[in-house]
């Protein structure tokens, strides 16, 4: 999800209940049901990822929100530069995100904010005013404003000053994760900041995915510290589901992750323009594709197959978009329905459906996960995150739920432990990793508008 374009929404989870209609019964005669297993946590394994031995993660079992974290030890200054000065960086009524928030809370009195980059220095003195205005002026009081990294870089290098520990960019992926002239920000990093930790926004870019795989390896080669923002990986929910596979070990044999946007809520044009969002897989269901492989594993990309309803069939007539969508080239318009399956390399398989059909403002999203006698449900990451686990030996679901969760603050503050070199401290989405998502989402677009070209071809004909 690209947190400028739509708006998650706070909700209660209602439980839902299911009830055997009255005429189903008697053939449930021979069939026996198990009490309810006790529910005991399992042990932290820290598994924070597919191909990470299981050392990589986060205790599911301590608190990790801002308000249960300990006060920020004093130390010396951690110098950090913001390329953005957008929602995803300073926040909005909108949603969650707001990386300075979560930054601030992290490091204290330390944080010293050196540049923030961005073309408008209008809305960038703006956002600073309000923080110098606030209890956090000592980190942004000596902030200065520029409109690229390379006018940063050349300042620096004539003020003699020290330069940042990390850099923190949420810049729209359309001018990152690319080599062409642009959009290759990471490439300028490593050439003026090649010792500085990186934390990058996903999806890692709408460049093709050859100049992304470049970029990507250029980094590992770089051998800083970077961080994609897949904050999902992060909730204690994802990461007590990896620890049910570790404690248990299971292999995954399945995934299916289905993503519901409530499409009367997102009035932003761009993101109804496939040349411009690239599509809602790209731009939204990027971060079920992302879960998907965190617990699947490298996906097959030559068995992706896909099919969509496109905007011109008769189930994609949509009653409430809230754009004019005339003004859209026709073969710009988005899918109202992407539906893929595919094999991962392990033999498992992976499905993925998302679809442009909920109005009002809610969406709907969940995660299973299957395993030789067990069934595990992420409902609403978004909002108010649970998980469902069937066990064998238990017809029952038990229930886990983590009131106390910010995953936005856990991402943050596992790359700043990361780059300060802390124990214990786990960055679970690599740009590489990241990459992989990126192409799996392409990988489904592509497969989708083949068929449709192939649809409309035998239509024609």
């Amino acid at each position: 999800m690209s947190f400028g374009a739509t708006r998650p929404l706070a909700r209660a989870f209602a439980p839902r209940v299911g009830r055997l209609p009255a005429l189903s019964r008697p053939l449930c005669r021979n069939i026996t049901t198990t009490p309810p297993a006790p529910i005991n946590p399992s042990s932290a394994a820290h598994d924070g990822g597919n191909v990470e031995a299981p050392h990589n993660g986060i205790n599911v079992d301590t608190p990790v929100r801002m308000d249960t974290a300990p006060t920020p030890a004093p130390g010396d200054d951690f110098p950090i530069v913001m390329v953005g000065a957008g929602n995803i960086m300073f926040g909005s009524q909108a949603g969650p995100w707001n990386h300075s928030f979560r930054i601030e809370h992290k490091l204290g009195p330390r944080l010293k904010v050196k540049a923030l980059i961005d073309p408008d220095a209008a809305r960038a003195r703006g956002v600073l005013a309000k923080k110098c205005a606030s209890f956090v002026e000592t980190a942004y009081k000596d902030t200065q404003v520029y409109p690229n990294i390379g006018e940063y870089a050349k300042a620096l290098a004539t003020s003699g000053e020290s330069g940042p520990r990390a850099i923190i960019v949420g810049t729209p992926p359309a001018f990152r994760g690319g080599v062409a002239e642009g959009r290759h920000l990471e490439l300028d990093l490593i050439k003026y900041f090649p010792t500085v930790g990186y934390f990058i926004e996903k999806p890692v870019s709408t460049a093709p995915i050859d100049e992304v795989k470049q970029v990507a390896a250029e980094l590992v080669k770089n051998k800083n510290v970077v961080s994609v923002g897949y904050m999902l990986r992060y909730l204690r929910c994802v990461q007590k589901m990896k620890q049910i596979i570790h404690d248990n070990n299971l292999t995954v044999m399945a995934t299916n992750a289905r993503y519901s946007a409530a499409y009367q809520s997102i009035d932003k044009p761009a993101w109804w323009d496939k040349s411009k969002d690239m599509g809602p897989v790209i731009e939204q269901g990027t971060h079920f594709c992302d879960l998907s492989r965190y617990f699947g594993g490298d996906v097959d990309i030559s068995s992706v197959v896909a099919h969509s309803v496109e905007y011109d069939e008769a189930p994609g007539k949509l009653s409430a978009i809230p754009i004019n969508e005339s003004e859209i080239p026709e073969d710009q318009r988005i899918p109202r329905i992407t539906a893929a399956v595919w094999k991962y390399a392990n033999g498992a398989v992976g499905s993925f459906t998302h679809t442009v059909a909920l109005q009002g403002t809610l969406y709907d999203c969940e995660l299973e996960v299957w395993a030789d006698g067990y069934h595990m449900r992420l409902i609403d990451p978004y909002n108010a995150p649970q998980l469902l686990v069937r066990r064998p030996g238990d017809d029952h679901n038990e229930r886990h739920q983590f009131t106390d969760d910010d995953p936005f603050f856990s991402e943050m503050s596992a790359f700043i432990d990361s780059v300060e070199g802390k124990p214990d401290s786990h960055i679970l989405s690599s740009f590489e990793d990241a990459t992989k998502t990126y192409e799996l989402t392409w990988a489904i677009r592509l497969a989708s508008e083949k068929s449709a070209a192939a649809r409309r071809a035998t239509s024609k004909s």
